[in-house]
């Protein structure tokens, strides 16, 4: 068990069940599964950048990340169906929290000039997607093999019902959303 889902556990949960005046444990908001996703946009000319995006993307999560490929040929785009345009993974249980304490307490400090991240990505559901603008920020990558740095989009789904529930969520777990 992470030392993140044990203070979920001994405090956050606690805190929002007070807050919220749950009747049911199972009323409490937990976060299901955190979904890491990079557009390649480029990558549907040159392979290698998938490759090295899928490699990157895998060290990052710990698990293995799968190709997106292009659902419909857009000719404006140069993209044909079936073309690689993106790689994403979705994490759960140990990995997922292993996840979340590494971007809290290691990859979000590292980006320069951090205020915080904006609390504006809410879906009206309780979920939050935060975008980053280079993956380089996280310790298992290596700068000297990167070609080009890549944004990539961290999706935290919760069982929340809605985005107050689910900041609170977040804020108690320790995001640290600007003032």
């Amino acid at each position: 068990m992470s030392s993140l889902e044990k203070i979920y556990k001994d405090k956050v949960a606690p805190e929002l069940s007070k807050e919220f005046s749950y009747t049911s444990v199972m009323q409490i908001p937990s976060i299901k599964c955190v979904s890491l996703n990079m557009g390649l946009g480029e990558g549907s000319q040159n392979n290698k950048i998938i490759q090295d995006s899928v490699r990157d993307l895998s060290l990052i999560a710990g698990q293995r990340a799968v190709v997106t490929r292009a659902k419909k040929s857009i000719a404006a785009f140069k993209l044909r169906e079936g073309m690689p345009v993106g790689c994403r993974v979705s994490l759960r249980g140990d990995r997922m929290w292993a996840f979340l304490e590494k971007l809290l307490t290691i990859a979000l400090p590292r980006v320069r000039d951090f205020r915080g991240v904006p609390d504006r990505g809410f879906d009206g559901r309780g979920n939050y997607t935060l975008g980053i603008k280079e993956h380089t920020i996280f310790p298992e990558i290596e700068i000297d093999r990167i070609e080009k740095a890549v944004g990539m989009n961290i999706s935290v789904i919760t069982t929340a019902q809605t985005d107050k529930e689910g900041k609170m969520l977040l804020k108690l777990l320790g995001m640290p959303f600007k003032k």
